[in-house]
Parts: C-alpha cells; sequence; structure tokens
C-alpha cells in the first residue's frame, strides 16, 4: 500500500501506520519554522536597539546570521526526516518485492 493513497485525514486514522502522515507535513513545519526563526530574528533586533545604538547594530548585524544558521539547521533536519520515511518506503518495497524469492530454498 502507498504512503500518498488516501487523503490527510484517512492517513490520521490509519491504526496499521501503513500510510505516513508527516512527509505531509514536512513543507507545512518547514513554513512555521521559517516564520518563528523569522520572528526570533526580530525579537534580536528589538532587544538589541532597546539596549542601546551600539548593541542595536550589532544586532542588526548579528541577527540575518543567526536567522540563516537557524534556518539550515531546520532545513537539515527536515530532510533528515524524508530520508527515514523514504528508506522506511523503499524497505518496504523491497521486502514486498522478496516475500516469495524465501520460500524455493
Amino acid at each position: 500500500m502507498s504512503n500518498n493513497s488516501g487523503g490527510f485525514f484517512a492517513g490520521l486514522f490509519d491504526f496499521s501506520f501503513t500510510k505516513f502522515v508527516t512527509p505531509r507535513l514536512v513543507a507545512v513545519l518547514y513554513v512555521i519554522g521559517i516564520i518563528g526563526i523569522g520572528f526570533a530574528a526580530l525579537a534580536i533586533v528589538v532587544a538589541g536597539f532597546s539596549n542601546g545604538f551600539g548593541t542595536g547594530v550589532g544586532a542588526l548585524i548579528a541577527a540575518p546570521i543567526i536567522f540563516f544558521i537557524y534556518l539550515l539547521f531546520l532545513r537539515v533536519g527536515l530532510e533528515t526526516l524524508i530520508v527515514a520515511f523514504k528508506n522506511a518506503e523503499s524497505n518496504r518495497q523491497i521486502a514486498e518485492n522478496t516475500r516469495g524469492l524465501g520460500s524455493g530454498m
């Protein structure tokens, strides 16, 4: 059974766990993560300027760097999650394809 068959809610109520829901949520999680990291970077700049002009300029320089570092970590983490699910899907397909081969020995 493919992990793309059925809808999102059908996957939620699949008690045999043959359909994966997480790969469908990764894009949403990425957008939420970008928004959260953006708010954090903005908070760094605001906090920096609230402590003084020099600190604010430093925060203005550091915030984009921090933003892109955390964005990179988020992307790598989500891609790792997708790879794990693709590996599980491939392993299931291999098991289905080789199911009858072992009985002839």
